[in-house]
Formats: C-alpha cells, sequence, structure tokens
C-alpha cells in the first residue's frame, strides 16, 4: 500500500476538544472532508501530554494506531471539532 506524503499539505488546522474547546493540535490536514485520522507526522504542534486524551478535561478523543503502515490517531467521531 501507498504511504502518506511525507511533506503533506500546507494548509494548517486548529483542532480542539468539543467539551472544553482546549487545543490539542496544529495539523496539516489534506482534502476537505471531515477528519478521521491524524497522521503523526503531519502534527505540527501537539499540545497533549498523554496519547488521545485531552488535557484539560481528560476525555479520550483518540486511539493510538497504525494506518497505511504509518503512526497514526484514528479520531472518536464527535470529540474534536477544527478551525
Amino acid at each position: 500500500m501507498a504511504k502518506p506524503n511525507k511533506k503533506g499539505p500546507t494548509k494548517t488546522v486548529d483542532i480542539f476538544c468539543k467539551a472544553c474547546n482546549a487545543p490539542l493540535f496544529k495539523y496539516r490536514k489534506g482534502g476537505k472532508g471531515a477528519l478521521v485520522k491524524c497522521f503523526k507526522e503531519r502534527i505540527s504542534q501537539d499540545y497533549t501530554v498523554s496519547v488521545g486524551v485531552c488535557p484539560k478535561c481528560e476525555k479520550v478523543f483518540a486511539r493510538d494506531t497504525l494506518v497505511k503502515g504509518t503512526p497514526a490517531y484514528k479520531i472518536v467521531g464527535g470529540k474534536v471539532w477544527l478551525k
């Protein structure tokens, strides 16, 4: 299977927790669809302390997984919003 482009897209989005509006990531997202997964190599700033857990309200928003052989976070539906 093909791996995602390392350089990736140039458009950066801010990802926030839906429950408490705490910032989670700055992420280089490609396309205009919903946020389903975040490749770790595309995260430009990470505000979280532990993997997939909001630093403020401590709710789980993602699971650690492999997508196309590349480490990624699989986002739980409805737990985050992006700007």
